[in-house]
């Protein structure tokens, strides 16, 4: 199986985060997270500053694709168009490298990395925590990228090391008595039970 590096963007105007995982051999590996910290300012400013750093972020890991979550439309429409230039920025950095751009629902990222589409943020972070085995939960701006990293990962051939954690935490539960469910055995996977 080809090694697979993604890059997954959480779009945002005053932080953007990245994340970058790698699928190799059926499992997923951290390679780098962080926030870009936009500083205040006039917006076309604010989308350069996404666009370059994105840049950097980039031409220093060589991503092979990139996986940006959608926007959705907030009660205020105009918080949803900042938010939507600010993705748009992001997308640019990633379509100027020639990187294929994916794209999911939160409720998919949610999904497919904590097995349900409702997480809170903590729980976001504590399941990339687990699932990429880092020694602290990442800020949430990079958790949510790096979800977005897990999700494509997921969408294109679900790693073997996650599959192997889901059927163990699954077991488990089912002999204590538990329900038996996908979701029972991420939350349980997510909570360290």
């Amino acid at each position: 199986m080809k090694t697979r590096r993604i890059l997954g963007i959480d779009p945002g105007l005053n932080r953007t985060g990245f994340g970058i995982v790698e699928l190799r051999a059926g499992a997923l590996h951290w390679v780098d997270s962080g926030v870009i910290r936009v500083p205040a300012g006039a917006l076309p400013q604010r989308l350069q500053t996404i666009l370059r750093e994105l840049g950097r972020v980039i031409a220093q890991h060589a991503p092979d694709e990139a996986s940006v979550e959608q926007v959705f439309v907030n009660v205020n429409p105009k918080s949803t168009l900042l938010l939507g230039q600010a993705r748009g920025a992001a997308i640019c950095a990633a379509v100027g490298a020639d990187l294929a751009v994916h794209e999911y629902t939160a409720l998919q990222v949610k999904q497919a990395t904590t097995g349900y589409g409702h997480a809170d943020k903590t729980q976001m972070q504590k399941m990339v925590q687990r699932l990429l085995g880092l020694a602290a939960p990442p800020a949430s701006d990079a958790a949510d990228a790096l979800a977005c990293a897990i999700c494509h990962a997921h969408a294109t051939g679900r790693p073997r090391a996650v599959a192997q954690q889901l059927a163990e935490h699954g077991a488990a539960t089912a002999r204590r008595g538990g329900r038996k469910s996908v979701r029972s055995a991420w939350a349980a996977l997510a909570g360290g039970k």
